[in-house]
């Protein structure tokens, strides 16, 4: 009982700082369950965000298999209700007052400031994937060149999910 509620308390306070979605504070939480409580391996880390990423959904499902990985289904139903409820309220309240101030200087600041910190925290984010799941310079190189691809082309990002695979099913990743 006491892991569930370590999961909801924590979960619950990731949820008021995640500006930009769940993925922004993937740090926060390989640093929660990985480095702090020793609940998984930063390559199990890795894994459970790729199935996250690969499914069809929001970003918020690595909440819930960072969960049922801790916990089993009461694990993953703490961890996603703490992720998604707290944030949830939040933004009800704040969206009232949001249009009610929609013509203030303070509402344009704070929109201008909330892009570049979102950005951030996904660079970062971006990284310790990286170094969670690249073991070898092969690695960081597919990471790298499915970086510019996405960045650079219109290329459907899976088909680089596809290419890294069929990469890492040949052994040569």
């Amino acid at each position: 009982m006491m892991l569930l509620l370590s999961l909801l308390a924590s979960f619950s306070v990731f949820s008021l700082m995640a500006v930009g979605g769940a993925i922004t504070l993937i740090t926060e939480m390989h640093h929660y369950v990985v480095e702090s409580h020793h609940w998984m391996s930063g390559q199990e880390f890795a894994a459970l965000f790729a199935i996250a990423q690969a499914a069809p959904g929001p970003n918020v499902l690595v909440v819930s298999l960072i969960g049922w990985k801790v916990a089993g289904l009461a694990g993953a139903c703490a961890a996603t209700v703490g992720m998604c409820g707290p944030s949830s309220l939040l933004c009800y309240y704040v969206a009232q007052l949001w249009q009610r101030w929609h013509a203030s200087p303070w509402r344009r600041a704070i929109e201008r400031g909330l892009a570049p910190l979102t950005i951030g925290l996904v660079a970062g984010s971006a990284m310790l994937m990286s170094e969670a799941a690249n073991q070898h310079w092969t690695g960081w190189l597919l990471c790298a060149g499915s970086t510019v691809l996405a960045w650079r082309t219109r290329i459907n990002p899976l088909w680089l999910l596809a290419g890294g695979a069929l990469l890492g099913f040949a052994g040569w990743i």
